[in-house]
């Protein structure tokens, strides 16, 4: 039924027959990028490609999870050295969106299980040591006792001598270090559990987890007040000092990996989360958003094979272990070639950021630290090629050139994935306009008769209404209807749309 009260036209002629097309659903998007697994060294695309086919989950879910891998086995002990002063530590955040029953858990499990095989081995050569620190400090913690209790009695000519036996000892206990168990992933930490834990691991820590729980801790789940700083500065490796009752915790250069998989609606609701976009977590992150498989999976899909999964398991622990000795990061540096393709890059991303023209205008916080990502990711591509001696080669411009097709991929799902939090404005405005006629389902109407309906909050003026018709207008789903005559003067009428039948035809 229509609800179009609208006085008609002046001298209003019977209307031709109108033709519709069939809509373009509002927000929708061309089809969004697979994972572009190829852009791997042999070794990790075979793995990915053959786990994608035996969970039968996109190979996304795993593509992403195995960059979030090498960043865990790699971050923080290597920078990608880009012009001058400009340098991008090698870790990164990666979350990919999947709906339940998509196998998010297997996936991360295969995926994972050589960087805790990895993390056993260097607790277990790091054991002896410990053992021998904690004998040690014991030994010392006596020995400082005695003194002080020898000093506390002694007198006169003696007083002295025992005074300086005492603080020596207590100084012997001091410079004893107990070297800490190695950690290198952590699931579901609060903030300051794992901001203890990267203190401890001297500035490193990934956060691997199939479920999207850390996102509600950072937003203040256990403490009631947002706590983002270790997620901020850990991407960006800024000075981390955190000020606690009984101590001081200080990171001078935090290198954190985050690998999420997550259900599709968290992505809309992390943008609710007070300070996530405004303070620049979400635009510190990798997104994925494929596309569901469930209702298409094969019953019967190729097992993975024995090798691949040896050699996966294999290279991963073999980079673990070549980079965990590295106190000082690596320095990677760009080859002639794989400077220019990126000179090149950031002459073409720059007037994206142009806000209303560029098409990544509305996502510049994300936007703006794209080309830094790339950078990351042409040094975890290179290190995953180099896997012994990625720091004696130069990164080369098909190492570049891989990263570069990643960072498209990653640029599409961003924009899907900013879209889901609303933040088109000119999308809102349409969908906002969209609703209205689906509610009132009218046949025609004027936009003096939308801009009263409609909310001062999200249009404050009638101008304000125009990308929002414009752009359901190009859509398909409102058609302006030619403007009549003036037959005298006065204002003009308000100009007036027919509405496609689906919005108001019967269900």
């Amino acid at each position: 039924m229509s609800t179009d009260n609208a006085a008609p036209w002046p001298d209003e002629q019977p209307a031709a027959p109108r033709t519709w097309e069939t809509p373009v659903p509002l927000g929708a998007r061309p089809a969004l990028p697979v994972f572009p697994a190829h852009v791997f060294p042999s070794w990790l695309a075979d793995f990915v490609n053959a786990l994608a086919e035996e969970t039968q989950t996109p190979p996304d879910l795993p593509g992403c999870t195995a960059l979030a891998a090498i960043s865990t086995a790699a971050g923080g002990r290597a920078l990608v050295t880009v012009r001058g002063t400009w340098s991008e530590p090698v870790n990164i955040y990666t979350v990919v969106a999947m709906p339940p029953g998509s196998r998010k858990s297997p996936v991360f499990r295969a995926i994972v299980s050589p960087l805790l095989a990895a993390e056993k081995i260097l607790q277990e050569q790091v054991k002896p040591q410990i053992t021998e620190a904690r004998i040690a400090q014991k030994v010392a913690q006596e020995a400082a006792e005695k003194a002080t209790h020898k000093a506390t009695t002694a007198r006169g000519e003696a007083m002295p001598a025992a005074l300086a036996e005492a603080q020596s000892a207590a100084l012997a206990v001091d410079s004893i270090t107990v070297p800490v168990e190695p950690r290198l992933v952590s699931d579901d930490a609060t903030p300051e559990t794992a901001t203890t834990l990267l203190t401890e691991q001297g500035g490193r820590l990934a956060v691997l987890s199939a479920e999207g729980g850390i996102f509600a801790t950072l937003a203040g789940r256990y403490s009631g007040t947002p706590n983002l700083d270790l997620f901020l500065k850990g991407h960006a490796g800024d000075l981390l000092i955190v000020d606690r009752r009984d101590r001081r915790e200080r990171v001078d250069n935090p290198a954190l990996t985050l690998g999420l998989a997550v259900q599709p609606e968290i992505i809309t609701e992390i943008a609710k989360s007070p300070g996530f976009r405004g303070k620049g977590l979400l635009g510190r992150i990798l997104y994925s958003l494929p596309a569901s498989n469930v209702g298409f999976r094969t019953i019967e899909p190729d097992p993975i094979p024995e090798l691949v999964t040896a050699t996966y398991a294999t290279n991963l622990e073999r980079l673990v272990l070549t980079m965990h000795g590295w106190t000082d990061p690596a320095r990677l540096v760009l080859s002639p070639e794989a400077a220019e393709l990126f000179a090149e890059q950031r002459r073409h991303t720059e007037p994206r950021l142009r806000p209303h023209t560029g098409d990544l205008g509305h996502i510049a916080d994300w936007a703006a630290k794209f080309d830094g990502a790339v950078a990351r990711l042409a040094g975890l591509l290179h290190l995953a090629g180099h896997i012994e001696d990625g720091w004696r080669h130069p990164i080369d411009g098909a190492t570049m050139a891989a990263a570069m097709e990643l960072g498209e991929y990653f640029t599409a799902h961003a924009l899907a994935a900013f879209d889901a939090m609303g933040a088109d404005p000119e999308q809102e405005a349409a969908r906002t306009l969209h609703e209205w006629l689906t509610r009132t389902r009218p046949e025609r109407f004027t936009v003096r008769e939308a801009f009263t309906a409609l909310p001062r909050s999200r249009f404050r003026k009638v101008a304000d209404l125009e990308p929002a018709l414009e752009l359901l207008e190009q859509l398909g789903w409102i058609q302006r209807e030619p403007e009549p005559p003036r037959t005298g003067p006065g204002r003009r009428p308000s100009p007036r749309y027919a509405v496609h039948p689906d919005l108001h035809r019967p269900a």
